[in-house]
């Protein structure tokens, strides 16, 4: 049941796989979780969905995996301004490898150190892989 409603249009929140936060998090030693679930949050200060993310001020050392839906560009976007205003120290972001957007030629590829992900990742507790592949973009 849960890769029926993680694979579908139902939802556009996929949980961070543990091995590749803890794998960022060993180097970067994350403090705020930008876009999270109490369920599934990867740092100990985190916004949820009703937080608002997006309308709160970011601050130190950012991880962002964001919804995946239609306001992706908004929160690449917000990544990249926390930074470039000096309010974040980094925002890393685990991202859609979708090269043909709007949001990866005007942030990722721009102003981002971008990664791409071998294979396709397990999100959350699925048996499948993500019909997608996935990239890390690194603002700072």
């Amino acid at each position: 049941m849960v890769d029926k409603v993680l694979f579908s249009s139902t939802t556009d929140e996929w949980s961070t796989p543990q091995h590749i936060f803890d794998e960022w998090d060993n180097d970067c030693q994350f403090e705020l979780d930008v876009c999270a679930t109490p369920e599934n949050a990867k740092c100990s200060r985190y916004f949820t969905r009703a937080d608002d993310g997006l309308a709160q001020v970011w601050t130190g050392r950012c991880w962002m995996n964001p919804p995946y839906g239609r306001e992706i560009g908004l929160w690449v976007e917000k990544a990249w301004r926390s930074v470039t205003n000096g309010q974040a120290n980094f925002v890393v972001c685990l991202l859609p490898a979708r090269t043909d957007t709007r949001w990866f030629h005007d942030y990722c590829l721009k102003y981002g150190e971008v990664t791409f992900i071998r294979g396709r990742l397990k999100f959350g507790g699925a048996t499948n892989s993500a019909p997608f592949p996935s990239m890390i973009v690194v603002f700072s």
